[in-house]
């Protein structure tokens, strides 16, 4: 299989240039060192940030070399996570939602790599200025939490403003070679990829959730606040999630403060809603899922994005007349 050579794939060793996302709970070890040996790269999924799973999660990883990700507002509350993290020099410490200047710190003093997501040119400047060493341009497509611009306009505009020795990383909306390659020609030098990677043999999580996954589509996809009130996290305003809706969120998603004024009972309604009630329950997913019709080996997964790009990057010419 022909390779994809870039600033990404040099800088750590990999052979396609795919990046999983470090999604909450779903990004377990077993994924993660799955995404590496195919040759991408792994990220743990260290989300809000649960010492007891993060190190489970390790060790299911054992020696492959992975990336650790979490949510920065809710680590830098948690700082031991980051010194247990950095204690097993992953290959990177990925970090996003907030400012991570001291996290891009802590992790360049103990020789770790830092990759900074960014959803705003604004985040992106922040994260240069930091001296991150990747940063991953989110667009709105994205499945979980995020922001409102898309990624074909601003994975180009970050280009712009960071020039062409910063690596990055385009992530929204991807789930195939057609994405990879796009992202490319946008500037990008790889890509991390999130909702393919849930309908994957070795994500963590639930079956059920991942063959809802495969029955969602993109237009079933919206962006809301209403289960960050359900689950009572403590998200920043201008962050939403991107999920499947389901009966709960139709209820609440246009009436936020009627939610947030009957906020105990709803939540205590979620809560003893089973796990496997996706009428209730979250179901996070990106606009992507229009594009995944199997659960498949992550290797599976790596190796066919990056043989589709690869055969599209070299048919582009036919584009090109003289």
């Amino acid at each position: 299989m022909q390779q994809i050579k870039t600033a990404f794939t040099e800088r750590f060793e990999i052979d396609h240039p795919i990046m999983l996302a470090p999604m909450d709970k779903v990004s377990g070890g077993r994924l993660a060192a799955a995404v590496t040996r195919a040759g991408g790269l792994g990220v743990i999924g260290g989300g809000y940030g649960d010492e007891q799973w993060l190190r489970d999660a390790m060790a299911q990883a054992g020696n492959h070399p992975v990336g650790i990700g979490f949510i920065t507002w809710s680590v830098q509350q948690q700082p031991l996570l980051i010194d247990l993290a950095l204690s097993t020099s992953p290959v990177m410490l990925m970090v996003s939602f907030g400012d991570a200047t001291d996290l891009v710190e802590r992790a360049h003093r103990a020789n770790v790599a830092c990759c900074w997501q960014v959803h705003r040119l604004e985040q992106a400047r922040q994260a240069i200025e930091a001296g991150a060493d990747v940063i991953v341009v989110q667009g709105q497509e994205a499945g979980g939490h995020g922001m409102d611009r898309g990624l074909i306009s601003l994975l180009p505009a970050v280009r712009d403003l960071a020039g062409p020795s910063q690596i990055l990383l385009a992530a929204g909306g991807i789930a195939d070679g057609r994405g990879l390659a796009a992202a490319l020609m946008l500037g990008a030098d790889g890509i991390m990829m999130g909702t393919r990677f849930w309908a994957s043999v070795e994500a963590d999580g639930l079956d059920s959730a991942k063959h809802q996954l495969l029955a969602t589509r993109g237009d079933q996809t919206i962006r809301t606040k209403v289960f960050d009130i359900a689950r009572n996290t403590a998200w920043p305003t201008h962050f939403t999630g991107r999920v499947a809706s389901n009966a709960f969120s139709d209820q609440w998603h246009g009436n936020l403060d009627q939610l947030k004024a009957n906020a105990s009972a709803q939540q205590q309604r979620y809560r003893e809603s089973d796990d496997e009630d996706y009428r209730t329950r979250v179901l996070i997913a990106g606009e992507a899922t229009d594009m995944i019709h199997s659960i498949e080996p992550a290797a599976v997964i790596v190796e066919s994005i990056a043989c589709e790009a690869a055969a599209l990057l070299n048919g582009a010419n036919r584009f090109c007349v003289d």
